[in-house]
């Protein structure tokens, strides 16, 4: 017969509602460290298990939190969950990940069905900027914490990347190599990060006397390496770009797919520089220069901030929280100088 809540409490001669409060992650700071380990011997030898069904329905929680991911295809959302995983897994939460192939169809099913499981909360990395019901939507079912994007509605805390400081970082490093034909596959313009990025780029080579040529630009509508290499082809045909870079390091490699179907050399004839750092980059052949972001912490961080807001409903407050980033210079960019005597040789 299973071992039930009131055989453990009698087993370490305690009140049930201690043996409640001990097994439960996020109240046993209440309970006596020698009281602590009474319990958690007498649960370990009745072989206890919780009924977290029954808990639940008690507490009026679920003791989950729901995940929207755009796309699980894309590494860094492997990094943000297991951030997102250990920092709910030691407050005794449990996360239900859902992914929508950014289709909006699939994630009002996936929205559905986490409504229907009761999450506390959700950790969303989908939002875009041109959808007015998205807020309204997430936050229908459970209270919202939005990561990687920003959806530009003040009442829902977030956790993203210093995006305008990684621009500035990789446009000066290509100033400093000499280039001053510096093109840009940009991202989709109904994402935050697509045009944090697309206003850094802007900014830094005003910011360093140099105009904005926009044939030296293009945007895309979906993050993948084929449209990455399909802008680099459009860049490439119309103007003497020198560099290039990429809204992303799966596009960036679409990018460096163009310039070897087309027989030019990385970085010998364009240099070529990403954006995130996915373990990928540092893989390729040449190894791509890139701007690494912590997307392991930014989970973590959207985690803290979602556990906060249900432990605190009252206290809570909704805040911006921007993750610094660096650039990681490797095999992908060179000297513009060096570019030009041996493109030309």
């Amino acid at each position: 017969m299973r071992a039930r809540l009131e055989d453990v409490a009698k087993l370490a001669n305690v009140h049930p509602a201690t043996v409640s409060r001990a097994l439960n992650e996020r109240t046993r700071g209440q309970v006596s460290k020698d009281t602590l380990e009474r319990v958690m011997r007498a649960a370990d030898q009745l072989n206890y298990r919780p009924n977290t069904m029954a808990r639940s329905l008690a507490s009026a929680r679920s003791s989950s939190i729901g995940v929207v991911i755009a796309d699980l295809a894309v590494p860094l959302f492997a990094h943000m969950i297991r951030g997102i995983d250990d920092a709910i897994g030691d407050a005794g939460y449990t996360a239900l990940i859902v992914n929508t192939d950014n289709d909006t169809e699939r994630e009002r099913r996936h929205l559905r069905s986490l409504e229907e499981r009761r999450v506390d909360g959700l950790i969303v990395t989908t939002s875009t900027l041109d959808d007015p019901d998205e807020s309204r939507r997430f936050s229908r079912v459970a209270p919202v914490v939005n990561l990687l994007r920003a959806s530009g509605d003040p009442q829902v805390g977030q956790v993203i990347s210093n995006d305008a400081l990684g621009m500035t970082q990789i446009v000066e490093h290509l100033l400093g190599l000499g280039h001053r034909r510096i093109g840009l596959v940009a991202g989709p313009q109904n994402i935050s990060t697509s045009l944090a990025r697309l206003r850094g780029y802007r900014n830094a080579m005003l910011e360093n006397g140099l105009d904005i040529d926009a044939e030296l630009v293009e945007t895309i509508d979906h993050i993948d390496t084929a449209q990455g290499r399909q802008a680099a082809a459009r860049i490439l045909d119309r103007t003497d770009a020198t560099a290039i870079i990429g809204f992303n390091d799966l596009v960036t490699f679409g990018v460096l797919q163009e310039l070897r179907a087309r027989g030019r050399v990385c970085p010998r004839d364009v240099s070529v520089v990403g954006y995130s750092d996915i373990p990928a980059a540092e893989l390729v052949a040449p190894a791509l220069t890139t701007v690494a972001v912590d997307h392991y912490t930014m989970g973590v961080e959207a985690a803290r901030m979602m556990l906060n807001m249900l432990d605190k409903p009252d206290e809570y407050a909704p805040r911006s929280v921007e993750l610094p980033v660096h650039l990681v210079v490797r095999e992908t960019t060179a000297a513009a100088a060096a570019v030009e005597s041996l493109s030309v040789s």
